[in-house]
């Protein structure tokens, strides 16, 4: 994408959807100008993919299943909605970190298509987290369950965002970890983080209880800690591997979603 180009945010919106989802949406340029645009709206494509996850949630509480069943589906709708692939990277880098491998050998661990134990373990109890916090949000009423939802959708793609900042290295040549490392300038990360972040007040603010500040600093709250630990993530992949990789990403991503929904039900 260069400055002639009169569509740049369209661009940057199917870059988004078409790398960070399934759904429809045909990628017409793949080089860091439109990395660069379509990490920045990375939040949007969350936001999508939230709202049907809290659609699945709620449209199975007004059939009349319980907040067990509302959570499952929407923790299931996001993986189904990635192919699996943050999941996946989840998965692929707790086994990079946890062979103890050099660096080179714990990404070609990375790469190879089976899961070992310490992605198995990863996995479980990530998904076990996710329906366990939103059980407990979808109990106290759709609405909390459903904002919860979005809420961790966003943000976890929000954390996609700031990972891809100046200054962050690419662990290899090729990949999508290469195609977006250090797209996204600093400022533009801070300018989306605030946006985020100040639409999760919002939400919370609707939602709330007992009050609409606590429930807004509840959320924003849910937000900053979720991307704490994602950024914490992020900084031991890169001194672990020296750089960030596909499957880097998708783990900061799931760690982010994880982190907001169980700080969400405490309080």
């Amino acid at each position: 994408m260069t400055t002639t180009d009169p569509l740049p945010r369209l661009h940057g919106l199917r870059f988004a959807f078409g790398t960070l989802t399934v759904l429809p949406a045909r990628v017409t340029l793949w080089d860091r100008d439109a990395a660069r645009t379509g990490m920045l709206c990375a939040p949007v494509a969350g936001l999508v993919v939230g709202g049907f996850a809290a659609v699945a949630g709620v449209l199975l509480l007004l059939l009349g299943a319980g907040p067990l069943l509302a959570a499952v589906a929407s923790a299931a709708v996001p993986a189904v909605l990635t192919r699996g692939l943050h999941l996946d990277g989840l998965a692929d880098t707790a086994d990079g970190l946890g062979s103890g491998k050099p660096a080179e050998d714990a990404l070609r661990i990375m790469k190879r298509s089976d899961i070992g134990p310490f992605g198995v373990v990863t996995l479980l109890f990530a998904l076990l987290a996710q329906v366990a916090a939103l059980y407990e949000l979808y109990g106290e009423g759709w609405a909390r369950g459903a904002v919860a939802a979005v809420l961790a959708g966003a943000v976890a793609r929000l954390a996609l965002t700031v990972a891809s900042r100046a200054g962050v290295p690419a662990a290899r040549p090729e990949g999508l970890g290469a195609v977006v490392a250090g797209t996204v300038p600093v400022r533009g990360a801070l300018l989306v983080g605030a946006l985020v972040v100040a639409a999760c007040a919002g939400a919370g603010a609707l939602v709330g209880a007992p009050s609409a500040a606590y429930g807004a600093l509840g959320h924003v709250g849910g937000a900053l800690v979720a991307l704490g630990a994602a950024e914490l993530l992020l900084r031991r992949c890169v001194r672990r591997f020296g750089g960030v990789t596909g499957d880097v990403f998708g783990a900061v991503a799931e760690t982010a979603a994880t982190a907001a929904l169980v700080v969400l039900t405490l309080g």
